[in-house]
């Protein structure tokens, strides 16, 4: 630690800033041209194109301070997802940011920006307690971040360290998008059979395949996994890992139900998740914020699955929301209605075929799942100098 230097982070930069939205909100997002970043796709350590947004040259010249450049770091500082964190891809560019995202740029003499990424990364909880301090409302603010203390080694050991976690982020990545490509697969089967291609089968309702909402047997003495709507990815079956509690209420589970979230926005978001990651014979529990979905005897699980990730589906369940504008919830009666084509041998032949996918996609998460703690493990230790890494000296 001697050869490490304390810096605050407006000397390590040459640009911390952030955007706005256009004037008009929604309805002055174009269907192409320039990306606007916001804060849902600023995830930790990967960054969301779901819901990216775009504006025109117009409103991007009004937004020239907050131009991203390949490299920048992206950090949420408002609302729920403050202090998330990510670099920018380069084929989100040409980009800029709204006020809710802000542009950290390192000046590349002394500070490596993947090692900034991990360092803030590393930093979150700090980041999480400061955005609370005098607003009702979490935020980090521009001076905030520029008054924010680094003490880091020079900048080889800083490459070293960044390299040995973007190592481990690029094989997580990998398998997410070997995941990403294999539910693809099933989806793309699941449309071209049960709805394309589905003249001449029979009709059913969803009530025919499907049990909603099943009931299980439940201990109130009982610790069980707990999945909150956080657990749920918007773009993948991922689900994360749940949290041990003694709880009595909320939906109950098993492997192989889909749960989807029956609120807003969760549910114009995508969020839906296939449960492959508890124990055998496990039951989990969640918010009544979703819901479950079991297939019936004969009825494949992976069926459901991208039943529920379909755009049909999803419409259906979104237009049958009621309730409050802030918080509607799906009617289960109108979705136990739905109509889809089916075959009892269509349905065999298509769970044969997504069989293996769904297997590889399981083997994949249960790595990802090992990586992600072995990074997690690693980054406070290594952003600590607590465990050190060989920097070989050029000769």
């Amino acid at each position: 630690m001697s050869e490490w230097k304390e810096y605050k982070l407006k000397h390590l930069t040459t640009k911390i800033g952030s955007g706005a939205t256009p004037t008009g909100g929604d309805n002055a997002y174009k269907s192409e041209g320039i990306s606007l970043i916001r804060s849902q796709n600023v995830l930790d350590f990967q960054f969301s194109y779901n819901g990216l947004a775009f504006i025109d040259e117009e409103q991007a010249e009004a937004l020239r301070n907050v131009t991203v450049q390949n490299g920048d770091v992206l950090l949420n500082i408002t609302g729920d997802s403050v202090a998330r964190v990510c670099k920018v891809p380069e084929k989100v560019l040409p980009a800029r940011v709204n006020q809710h995202v802000a542009i950290i740029r390192t000046n590349k003499k002394n500070l490596d920006s993947d090692y900034l990424l991990y360092f803030l990364q590393a930093k979150k909880e700090y980041l999480l307690s400061i955005s609370e301090i005098g607003a009702t409302r979490r935020a980090l603010t521009k001076g905030m971040l520029e008054d924010l203390d680094l003490i880091i080694p020079d900048l080889p050991e800083q490459h070293s360290i960044a390299s040995i976690l973007s190592s481990l982020d690029d094989k997580i990545d990998l398998l997410y998008r070997q995941n990403k490509t294999l539910e693809a697969l099933a989806e793309t089967l699941f449309r071209q059979w049960f709805v394309e291609e589905a003249e001449g089968l029979e009709t059913k309702t969803l009530e025919e395949l499907i049990v909603f909402d099943p009931r299980e047997k439940i201990s109130n003495s009982t610790e069980y996994s707990f999945f909150d709507m956080k657990c749920l990815s918007e773009s993948s079956m991922m689900i994360s890992e749940g949290i041990k509690r003694t709880i009595n209420s909320g939906s109950s589970f098993r492997n192989g139900d889909i749960l989807m979230a029956k609120i807003t926005p969760c549910l114009e978001n995508g969020k839906t998740a296939f449960v492959i990651n508890l124990e055998e014979d496990e039951i989990g529990r969640g918010s009544t914020e979703f819901i479950v979905m079991r297939a019936r005897d004969s009825i494949s699980p992976y069926f459901v699955y991208c039943l529920a990730r379909h755009i049909d589906f999803r419409n259906t369940a979104i237009l049958s929301m009621t309730g409050t504008s802030g918080r509607q919830r799906v009617q289960t009666s109108v979705l136990k209605n739905y109509e889809i084509k089916y075959s009892k041998e269509l349905m065999e032949r298509y769970h044969q075929f997504s069989l293996p996918n769904f297997i590889k996609i399981k083997q994949n998460q249960l790595q990802i799942r090992t990586l992600t703690h072995l990074r997690d493990t690693l980054l406070p230790k290594l952003m600590s100098g607590e465990v050190s890494v060989f920097v070989e000296k050029p000769k």
